[in-house]
């Protein structure tokens, strides 16, 4: 793990707040958030869970629909209006963030750029310019599990690592809520298998997540490069992409 500062009052402790959004689409620049949940959970005495229904304003593709279930009828009778949900999302993370507490979120890099990008879209602060600085701290289960388990085959969906990790959720995942639900167990089983994540600062832990990443994301580009098939390369950014000043295609795998 390299030499990362350590913080004893255990920030695995809570309050942890989850993320996680159902969207219309993996493009970040252009595609729309349909659904969010957030759940705030102190470990060992509570959890609370907060969602939101959008009616992101264009159709849902059914190519979208038929990972969440959100039909664009659906959306427009009963989703809430893009601009008041997400300022209530952003201001919710904004404080857990404001007061150095984690936000927990599975591939945080494709959630938090595709909600700074909708902020803006909307008029909306988006969380750097909320905070006055880049969005810290961010604990991400899926480049946790690159970082510490990267010898291991197979897939890293989040459902792979439910499998892996024998985390059994109160529903299908691909609904918002449920997937938070399932991202802070897995984290939890995370810390048992690694119970000295526990005592590291978290802004060792935040940076020392950024460079795993960018590791992970070079080697993935390097391999694409000579390949035959000509895949795009995957970005380097993490947690979030920054913002461009005019809209660009960004590609997020939405599952890894």
């Amino acid at each position: 793990m390299g030499r990362l500062g350590h913080d004893d009052t255990g920030w695995a402790r809570g309050p942890l707040l989850g993320f996680d959004t159902e969207t219309t689409g993996i493009d970040v620049a252009h595609d729309r958030i349909v659904s969010a949940a957030v759940v705030r959970r102190v470990p060992g005495e509570h959890t609370d869970v907060r969602t939101w229904l959008i009616d992101p304003g264009v159709a849902i593709p059914a190519e979208a629909t038929a990972i969440h279930g959100i039909t664009t009828a659906h959306a427009r009778a009963h989703g809430r209006a893009p601009e008041a949900a997400l300022e209530e999302i952003a201001a919710t993370l904004a404080d857990q963030l404001r007061a150095d507490a984690p936000v927990v979120a599975y591939n945080a890099a494709y959630d938090l750029s595709l909600l700074d990008v909708e902020l803006g879209r909307h008029g909306l602060a988006t969380l750097p310019e909320r905070l006055g600085r880049p969005a810290a701290p961010v604990v991400d289960p899926l480049v946790l599990d690159r970082w510490l388990d990267g010898a291991r085959e197979g897939k890293r969906r989040l459902g792979d690592l439910c499998a892996l990790y024998d985390v059994h959720g109160a529903g299908e995942l691909h609904t918002a809520d449920v997937d938070v639900l399932a991202t802070l167990d897995v984290l939890d089983a995370q810390l048992v298998r690694h119970p000295h994540l526990r005592s590291v600062a978290l802004d060792a832990l935040h940076a020392a997540q950024a460079g795993a990443h960018r590791a992970w994301a070079e080697r993935v580009n390097a391999e694409r490069a000579a390949s035959p098939e000509g895949r795009p390369p995957t970005s380097t950014a993490w947690p979030a992409e920054p913002r461009p000043a005019e809209p660009r295609a960004v590609h997020r795998a939405r599952s890894a």
